[in-house]
């Protein structure tokens, strides 16, 4: 591959990520010890309510900033550059506080109603100040994207990861916890308290940059008008992030309801929603680390060549995008349907892991390149596009969840089918409106062929660990991984090229 500072930025966040990934995964592992299937259930019932007010405070702010600090940069405004992000974090200030503290005050309803379990309440309060202080974090880290200064706030990112860790286990220690409730409220204490040394070290890092800055003596824009172009892009992401969210939130919720109604007691839906989505997701997700990477450091770059006119170049890039994450989802399939019960051991220490790795990895494919349609239509300017897809796709999600958790023989499965189907139409809309500005040229014969080797590779696979591997343990686990995305790596430089 030609030189490319696109794919070496990427390369580094990507390295960064997944050693943050392998944090969080160590993190979650740590948790599901703590907490236990149950608690695992709690935490996460209470981190999509989390999500969905970062979404209130800042939602699109990141992205927006990348995309306008790559193009005063590359114009060379840096006056303009600056004053932006001042206003911006005023600005936002003021409304993450005025957010973070409607959501203390109201968590006994959202916990006690909205959850429909009174043991979250504590739990939602302590996650006020981390709102607030991720909320600022984005401003920065959109700076950070749009002008490529990535090493130091990755290791900013892998310091943070880390120190949750260890002050989990400080916090479980110091309070003697043993009760759920106080359990949950401590991990998500250890959150707002990684959160705040994260804002302190990327200030500190921006102050360091800011002053090596050359000045600009370009007539700058008024404060409102900085202000306004920045909201004009956030608003809609704003927008789609706190309707999809509420949507994903209702769906969160919907699911305990569902399996009640099917049969199961609360706490056997708990634990089933804490082992599929708190444990086997995590593991079909670590992939994901890379696609978000390459996510984060698409949106400024295609901006830059769409504001250039390098409509060709644009095209090249996306379909590399994409055939990167259908080959990561393809190799993650082809993992979780070979050892499915060994992963489970190796990570959790659950031997009752195993049919939810491996339903729930078949969707990886069409999901992971679904993920990628984000960075694609914001880099061209497609906002509201976003919007409607995503609700779209929302609304199917929350029907889809409802219908099929409801049913018995289905329960939890029912969130693979839905994950199926909502991938399949997400990139189905969003590629017809890419293709509208940028023609793809996409190849289906790759696509078949893709298909075929992976079908080829699970077959010659299996054969191999039944009859001259043998039994698993943690090398041969790790070596099969290792194996498989590196075959699939390869595969990747076959098919359709342009340059």
């Amino acid at each position: 591959m030609h030189k490319d500072n696109f794919f070496r930025n990427s390369f580094l966040l990507t390295a960064s990520n997944i050693t943050t990934g392998i944090l969080g995964f160590i993190f979650s592992i740590y948790l599901s010890h703590v907490l236990g299937p149950e608690g695992m259930g709690l935490y996460n019932l209470v981190m999509p309510i989390y999500n969905l007010f970062i979404c209130m405070m800042s939602a699109g702010i990141s992205t927006s900033i990348s995309k306008i600090s790559a193009v005063y940069a590359e114009k060379n405004q840096n006056s303009n550059l600056l004053k932006t992000i001042n206003t911006v974090a005023i600005f936002n200030i003021a409304w993450a506080i005025f957010i973070g503290i409607m959501v203390f005050f109201f968590a006994p309803t959202i916990g006690g109603q909205g959850i429909n379990d009174i043991r979250t309440i504590d739990a939602i309060k302590v996650t006020c100040p981390a709102m607030v202080f991720i909320a600022l974090s984005n401003i920065l880290k959109g700076y950070f994207w749009g002008t490529y200064k990535i090493a130091v706030p990755a290791i900013i990112d892998i310091f943070e990861k880390a120190l949750r860790i260890l002050t989990v286990g400080i916090l479980i220690y110091l309070f003697t916890a043993k009760d759920l409730t106080l359990l949950v409220t401590l991990c998500y204490v250890a959150l707002s308290l990684g959160e705040l040394q994260s804002l302190i070290l990327l200030y500190i890092y921006y102050r360091r940059c800011i002053n090596k800055i050359p000045k600009t003596y370009e007539k700058t824009e008024r404060r409102s008008q900085l202000l306004f172009n920045v909201l004009i892009l956030c608003l809609p992401l704003t927008l789609n992030g706190f309707l999809s969210n509420i949507f994903n939130t209702l769906s969160t919720l919907v699911i305990p309801r569902c399996l009640v109604n099917s049969g199961f007691s609360h706490t056997e839906a708990l634990s089933m929603i804490g082992k599929f989505t708190g444990m086997a997701m995590m593991i079909i997700g670590m992939p994901l680390i890379v696609v978000g990477s390459i996510n984060i450091l698409l949106i400024p770059d295609l901006s830059q060549s769409i504001s250039k006119g390098n409509y060709y170049d644009a095209g090249v890039r996306i379909k590399k995008v994409m055939k990167i994450a259908f080959l990561l989802g393809l190799a993650t399939t082809t993992i979780c349907l070979l050892i499915p019960d060994a992963l489970g051991e190796m990570l959790y220490q659950r031997n009752d892991l195993g049919d939810y790795i491996k339903y729930g990895a078949l969707s990886a494919p069409i999901f992971f390149t679904s993920v990628t349609m984000f960075g694609i239509l914001n880099g061209i300017n497609k906002q509201g596009i976003i919007l409607r897809n995503s609700l779209i796709v929302a609304v199917l999600e929350l029907i889809g969840l409802y219908v099929f958790t409801s049913i018995p023989s289905i329960n939890i499965y029912g969130y693979t089918i839905t994950l199926f189907v909502t991938s399949i139409v997400s990139v189905v809309l969003n590629l017809y409106e890419v293709q509208k500005t940028i023609y793809l040229n996409l190849s289906i014969t790759d696509i078949i062929i893709y298909l075929l080797l992976f079908g080829i590779i699970l077959i010659v696979f299996n054969m191999l660990i039944q009859n001259v591997i043998g039994p698993l343990n943690v090398f041969k686990n790790i070596l099969i991984i290792l194996i498989t995305f590196g075959l699939f790596t390869f595969l990747g430089t076959f098919g359709q090229q342009e340059y």
